[in-house]
């Protein structure tokens, strides 16, 4: 049985290669043929990262909320997103964002948003991670206090 992936692996990557070329290939001939595209947009089109939107994801009392996306990069994935707070005086809104590595630990981030009138931009460089969850809350400035939404996915590897 296992003699046989190894006969089969070789074909498997032989195959990957050839379609790799292929699309290696036909991509500078694309790129040629249209002449509206100039060098500087077809060098950003080939780098460009891949985008992932979510939210938006709100409180139990819907006085604050998140949205934003997941961008991969080559140091692995990063999610960006905007709180809000529309609550009174002396609350405020917070988001917890929680990741799975790829090596099987668990990560945490939390963000704080007091300001009415602007909302707070996050940023968490996750690496590699194979899933991440999202929940609003509603609290004070030095803890949450409650009215969380449910975990709510905001990436999930293969879909």
């Amino acid at each position: 049985m296992r003699s046989a992936a190894r006969l089969l692996l070789p074909l498997a990557t032989a195959g990957l290669s050839a379609a790799l070329a292929a699309g290696l290939v036909a991509a500078p001939a694309v790129a040629s043929a249209s002449s509206a595209a100039s060098p500087a947009s077809a060098a950003s089109a080939a780098s460009a990262a891949e985008t992932w939107e979510w939210g938006p994801t709100a409180s139990s009392d819907t006085k604050g909320w998140a949205n934003g996306y997941v961008r991969s990069g080559s140091s692995g994935l990063r999610i960006v997103g905007d709180l809000y707070d529309a609550g009174g005086a002396r609350t405020c809104s917070w988001v917890k964002i929680k990741w799975l590595t790829d090596r099987g630990k668990y990560r945490t981030a939390t963000y704080r948003n007091c300001s009415q009138s602007t909302p707070r931009t996050f940023t968490v460089k996750a690496g590699y991670m194979l899933l991440a969850k999202a929940m609003v809350c509603r609290g004070s400035a030095t803890r949450i206090t409650g009215k969380c939404s449910r975990w709510e996915r905001v990436w999930t590897q293969g879909g």
